[in-house]
C-alpha cells in the first residue's frame, strides 16, 4: 500500500487512518471535552487519596478503535457530568510518548483498557476492572453505580448519597415531618438503576433529595396508586404529596422534572473538567511541522519510527515474554533481521538482537533485558535505532489520524515483497520454506501484542478464512494487498478515515494504469477488476528497497551517500565485513559474552526469587 496515500486498517479503527504516536493533543482535550484529561506526570497525584472515585480509560491515540469509541465516551462523560463529586471519568493517552512509562506502571497492554479507582486510596494501585463495562454506555453507568456501592462506609465519597433503598415504613415517617425541601421517591424493581441514577443526577442540587423504594410490597404500592414502575412520588415542602406524572418513566425525564421544580438550584454552575497542562490547548486540528513528501515513495523514517514504537513501547508493556509470546517475538526479530531493508546501524542492531535471542536457552525472559540490550549495550557498539518518532509518509491531516499503524502495515508490505524477491533470505531461521512466513508472523504478532483487541480478533477471523490458500511468497504479497482493499471499500467514509487521504481502491489509476482491467468505480461500489500480474509487479517496485526514501531519516546508508545503487547496499555491507572498527569476529564474541552474562544474571535472579519465596513459606518459630 502507498504509505503516503492509502493505509488500510484491520477494522473500523485498525484499518482506518490512525493517530500520530507523539506530538499534538490526543483524542480528548481538557477544557473542551467533558472528561478529565490525565497526564503521566500527574495521574498518581490525581488518583491518590481523592474524595471521589474514578473510572479511567487508558487509550492510545494510535488506536483506531479508540478513535471510533471517543465520541461515545465523551457522550457518557457529558451524561454523567453531574456525578463528578462522587465519581469522575478520566482518560490517559498511552500513545503520548510522555505517558509511555506511566502506562507500563499501570500494566496497560491493550486499548482501550478501563480501570476503576476507589476513593481515599492512599497506596499506589493499578485499579480494578469491571466486567462488561467497556462498550455499552448504559452498562458503564451501571458499573459506575455498582462500584460506588462497593465502597465501604468509611471510604465512600462524602458527596455520594446513600444508594440503598428505604423500606416503605420509612416513607410514612416523611409524611409527618416538616421538611423545607422536596423529597422525591422513585418506586422501582430490584434490578432497576433508574432511582440510583436520578440520585446521582441531583447530588449537585439544593432543596431536593432523592430516595428509592423497591416493589416488594404490592399492597403498599396499591395504597399509593402506583400501577407501573418506575414511578415518581413527590413530597413537597408545604406537606402535600402524591404521585407525579412525567412524559416518560425514564431517568432523564425524572431528573429534568426535579431540576425544574421551584427553588431547586444547582449549587455551582457546571464547568468542563481541566487538569494542569491541558487548559486552553486549542482545537487540536492539524499537525505541527508538516513535511512535504512523495506518496510514490516508502520512507525509512516511517519504518524506523514504527520499529521504535513496536520494540520500545508496544512490546515493552509485557514485563516478561514466555511460551507462544516469546516464540512470536523470536520469529518477528528473525524476520526483521533478514528482510528489513534499512541502514547499517539498524540492520546490525536487528541481527545482533536475533543472535542474542537464539543464544539464550530460556523459555522465559524479562523484556527489560531486551530494552537494556537495545538502549545500552548496542549503542556502545555503534548500533542504534532512532529513539523518536518522525512520521513522513504516515503523517495525518490531524493529530489523531495515521501514524504507527500506517508504518506497521507499510513494514509488513515491505517484508512480504522482500520475502518474494529474496527467496533464500530466511535460510536457517526456522521460517524457510513457508510461503506464508511473513503473514503468519504478522498474524501472531497482532494476536499476541497489538494494542487493539477488537482489531486483533477481526484480523484473526479474516486470516482463518483465507490465509490457508496462499501457496507462494508472491501470493502472500497479493493477499495483504487484496484484504486491505476489501476492508478499505467497506470503511470508506468511516470516522477513522483521514479526509486528506480517502480510502479508494489502490493503487490508483494514476499510480498504476496497467493494474486495472476496468475503469475507476465509486468509493462504495465494487472493486475494480485487477490484473494481478501487473499488481504484483507494482508491489515489487513500490515496496522494493530501491524505492525507500532516506530523506528525513536519522541514519542513512553509506551506499546512498556515495551514490551507489540501492540494490547493492546489502552486498556492500557484507563485503566490508566490519562496522565502526568492529570485525565480524569481534561482534560475535561481544554477542556471545553478553548472552552468557545475561543468562547468568537471569538465572541468578530466578534462584534468589525462589529462595525468597521458600523462606516466606516456612512457618515462623514460636515465641518462648
Amino acid at each position: 500500500m502507498e504509505p503516503g496515500g492509502r493505509c488500510w486498517c484491520l477494522v473500523a479503527g485498525l484499518w482506518g487512518l490512525w493517530a500520530s504516536v507523539a506530538g499534538g493533543p490526543g483524542l480528548y482535550q481538557g477544557g473542551v471535552d467533558p472528561v478529565w484529561v490525565l497526564e503521566g506526570a500527574t495521574v498518581r497525584e490525581a488518583l491518590r487519596d481523592a474524595a471521589w472515585a474514578w473510572v479511567v480509560q487508558f487509550y492510545s491515540s494510535s488506536c483506531g478503535h479508540c478513535v471510533a469509541f471517543a465520541p461515545a465516551w465523551k457522550a457518557l462523560a457529558a451524561d454523567v457530568h453531574e456525578w463528578e463529586s462522587a465519581i469522575r471519568i478520566g482518560v490517559l493517552d498511552c500513545g503520548d510518548e510522555a505517558n509511555y512509562e506511566t502506562c507500563k506502571e499501570y500494566g496497560i497492554q491493550y486499548y482501550p483498557t478501563f480501570r476503576y479507582f476507589r476513593a481515599f486510596t492512599k497506596e499506589f494501585t493499578t485499579g480494578e476492572s469491571q466486567l462488561g463495562s467497556d462498550r455499552e454506555l448504559p452498562t458503564v453507568r451501571q458499573s459506575m453505580i455498582d462500584f460506588l456501592q462497593n465502597h465501604s462506609q468509611e471510604a465512600k465519597p462524602p458527596a455520594c448519597p446513600s444508594l440503598e433503598p428505604i423500606v416503605p415504613q420509612e416513607m410514612f415517617t416523611l409524611f409527618d415531618k416538616k421538611i423545607q425541601h422536596y423529597t422525591a421517591i422513585i418506586f422501582e424493581s430490584e434490578n432497576s438503576y433508574a432511582g440510583r441514577e436520578v440520585m446521582l443526577d441531583l447530588i449537585a442540587y439544593d432543596n431536593v433529595s432523592v430516595k428509592r423504594v423497591l416493589d416488594s410490597d404490592p399492597v403498599f404500592l396499591e395504597k399509593l396508586g402506583i400501577s407501573s414502575l418506575p414511578s415518581l412520588y413527590l413530597i413537597c415542602p408545604n406537606g402535600t404529596h402524591g404521585l407525579r406524572n412525567v412524559l416518560k418513566p425514564l431517568r432523564s425525564f425524572f431528573s429534568s422534572y426535579l431540576k425544574s421544580l421551584p427553588d431547586v438550584r444547582r449549587r455551582s454552575p457546571p464547568r468542563l473538567p481541566t487538569l494542569a497542562g491541558r487548559d486552553g490547548e486549542g482545537d487540536g486540528a492539524g499537525v505541527k511541522d508538516w513535511k512535504d513528501f512523495d506518496p510514490s515513495k516508502v520512507y525509512m523514517a516511517d519504518l524506523e519510527s514504527g520499529l521504535h514504537y513496536l520494540l520500545r513501547v508496544e512490546l515493552a508493556t509485557h514485563k516478561t515474554l514466555e511460551g507462544s509470546e516469546l516464540r512470536t517475538f523470536k520469529s518477528l526479530i528473525a524476520l526483521l533481521a533478514k528482510l528489513f531493508p534499512g541502514p547499517d546501524p539498524t540492520v546490525k542492531l536487528l541481527e545482533t538482537l536475533h543472535v542474542w535471542l537464539v543464544s539464550l536457552p530460556l523459555d522465559r525472559i524479562p523484556y527489560n533485558a531486551v530494552l537494556d540490550l537495545l538502549d545500552n549495550k548496542m549503542r556502545m557498539a555503534g548500533l542504534f535505532l532512532p529513539s523518536r518518532v518522525r512520521w513522513i509518509g504516515c503523517q495525518g491531516s490531524r493529530a489523531e489520524l495515521r501514524g504507527y499503524p500506517c508504518s506497521f502495515w507499510t513494514l509488513f508490505h515491505v517484508l512480504t515483497v522482500q520475502a518474494a524477491t529474496r527467496p533464500n533470505a530466511l535460510l536457517n531461521t526456522g521460517l524457510e520454506g513457508d510461503p506464508r512466513a511473513v503473514l503468519e508472523v504478522m498474524r501472531k504478532y497482532v494476536r499476541d501484542f497489538f494494542g487493539c483487541r477488537a482489531c486483533a480478533q477481526h484480523f484473526e477471523e479474516m486470516a482463518k478464512g483465507s490465509l490457508g490458500s496462499v501457496q507462494t511468497p508472491e501470493e502472500a504479497a497479493l493477499w495483504l494487498w487484496e484484504k486491505h482493499n476489501e476492508v478499505n471499500a467497506r470503511l470508506a467514509g468511516d470516522l477513522t478515515e483521514d479526509p486528506k487521504f480517502p480510502k479508494a481502491p489502490w493503487p490508483s489509476l494514476e499510480a498504476c494504469p496497467s493494474c486495472r482491467r476496468g475503469g475507476s468505480v465509486s468509493r462504495k461500489g465494487q472493486l475494480p477488476v485487477w490484473d494481478e500480474t501487473e499488481v504484483l509487479r507494482f508491489l515489487r517496485r513500490h515496496y522494493g528497497s530501491g524505492n525507500v526514501e532516506y530523506r528525513y531519516a536519522e541514519s542513512r546508508p553509506d551506499a546512498e551517500k556515495a551514490g551507489s545503487p540501492e540494490e547493492g547496499r546489502e552486498e556492500e555491507r557484507k563485503a566490508r565485513g566490519s562496522f565502526l572498527g568492529f570485525s565480524s569476529l569481534d561482534m560475535s564474541l561481544c554477542i556471545a559474552l553478553y548472552g552468557t552474562s545475561s543468562l547468568f544474571l537471569i538465572l541468578l535472579f530466578v534462584f534468589f526469587r525462589m529462595r525468597s519465596r521458600r523462606r516466606k513459606a516456612r512457618p515462623g518459630r514460636p515465641h518462648v
